[in-house]
């Protein structure tokens, strides 16, 4: 472990935690408001929903950008140019006096919030070797769990000031997360070590990652997975209040439970993995979103909605969704050895361009009964299943990693 003069190794690892969890705060944390929004602004919850697109999409494009961006100009110039931009658009979406001036400063929260997520965990393999990495990366993926969680419990709360506090929130936290980065976090990126920022290189880079088929299919599979309980995050402002009769203080009835069930499935991956070989517990985890799905379908055809059996099948299929996620992302990173940074930015960038093809043309479609939500996380099940099923991850012997 290095540069270890400015903080504790446990100092360091929250911080970047907070830097990670940045991202789905700014998804979540407004879900709550979206028909205060709709009310104040003149418009309909669709138009409002598009803001969730404005973010997501430029979120997306600028994943591919800010790894090559930090080994450039340095790992602590990105988050501060970054998270400065963030504070700016937040404060921009506060004093938003219409639907198309929200969409435009959400534009500008994507293309800044993710510096964050993506400088903080390549600090992690800067920063950390062997085990400490590994906890330190695991403490990075519950912080990104736990956000979706909180999130929307703090922006009920927060709307009982003013829909405008949520945004002043999300500024506040960049702002601290700024003062913070400067006390405490190092440079991981010194001069000598930085490489000039090459378009033609990163272009490269990802025409490469996204040329092997296998690892696509892997993050097509993960992408896939993960869009199937997105599907519900996305649609929670009419999901919860329209369906199921919850109020915006209310949004934890589902978050939270679907969160624990993510952590659970966590914890049984790590629990068997050496245990089991890892096509036996992807046909496991992949068996129990089935039936999650199945389950979730007959719920919503024969039974009147409500909070209990409604949430349920999403809290079980969360639970193989984590399952499974750790397999099937180390073997897509495994057939990069030498481009793992590179096909890890591909991963997100494909989780997110699922995101956003769901908050903008999938979840409009589905949103008006629960039936339709149903079937647009079985429909995103079947697309992960078929793209797992056609990898090599699915067979008995372990597919050989690949040097590029």
């Amino acid at each position: 472990m290095t540069h270890m003069h400015k903080a504790s190794a446990l100092t360091l690892s929250f911080l970047l935690a907070g830097l990670a969890a940045l991202a789905p705060f700014t998804i979540d944390t407004y879900l709550p408001a979206f028909h205060t929004l709709a009310q104040d602004f003149h418009t309909d919850n669709l138009a409002i929903q598009q803001s969730l697109t404005a973010y997501l999409l430029p979120y997306a494009l600028m994943t591919l950008w800010h790894g090559a961006i930090s080994d450039a100009i340095g790992r602590l110039r990105t988050i501060y140019i970054g998270l400065g931009i963030f504070t700016l658009a937040s404060i921009g979406c506060a004093f938003a006096t219409n639907v198309e001036t929200l969409w435009f400063f959400r534009v500008i929260q994507g293309l800044s919030a993710g510096a964050g997520n993506v400088v903080a965990r390549a600090m992690v393999r800067d920063l950390f070797e062997g085990v400490m990495a590994q906890r330190v990366m695991a403490q990075l993926q519950m912080m990104f769990g736990l956000a979706p969680a909180i999130a929307p419990i703090m922006g009920g709360w927060l709307l009982g000031i003013h829909w405008q506090a949520i945004f002043v929130f999300l500024a506040l936290y960049a702002g601290l997360a700024m003062l913070c980065v400067q006390r405490w976090l190092p440079e991981t990126m010194p001069p000598e070590k930085r490489r000039p920022l090459s378009a033609r290189a990163v272009w490269q880079g990802y025409a490469q990652v996204f040329g092997d088929r296998e690892y696509l299919k892997l993050v097509v599979a993960v992408g896939a997975n993960f869009a199937g309980f997105f599907v519900y995050v996305l649609a929670a402002p009419v999901f919860l209040v329209e369906h199921l009769g919850l109020g915006p203080q209310q949004f934890g009835w589902m978050f939270i439970p679907t969160v624990c069930g993510m952590m659970l499935g966590s914890y049984l991956a790590r629990h068997s993995a050496g245990r089991y070989s890892a096509h036996r517990i992807i046909r496991l985890g992949y068996g129990w979103m089935a039936m999650a799905a199945i389950l979730n379908l007959l719920v919503c055809w024969l039974l009147p909605p409500q909070p209990l059996w409604n949430i349920a099948p999403i809290v079980l299929y969360n639970i193989g969704s984590a399952l499974v996620l750790p397999n099937l992302s180390i073997a897509a990173l495994d057939r990069m050895p030498k481009l793992r940074g590179t096909a890890s930015s591909g991963q997100a960038f494909m989780q997110m361009v699922l995101a956003t093809v769901s908050a903008g043309l999938l979840i409009p479609l589905l949103w008006h009964h629960p039936a339709g939500l149903a079937l647009g996380m079985a429909g995103y099940l079947l697309l992960g299943f078929l793209a797992t099923r056609a990898s090599l991850v699915w067979q008995p012997i372990k597919p050989a990693s690949q040097d590029k």
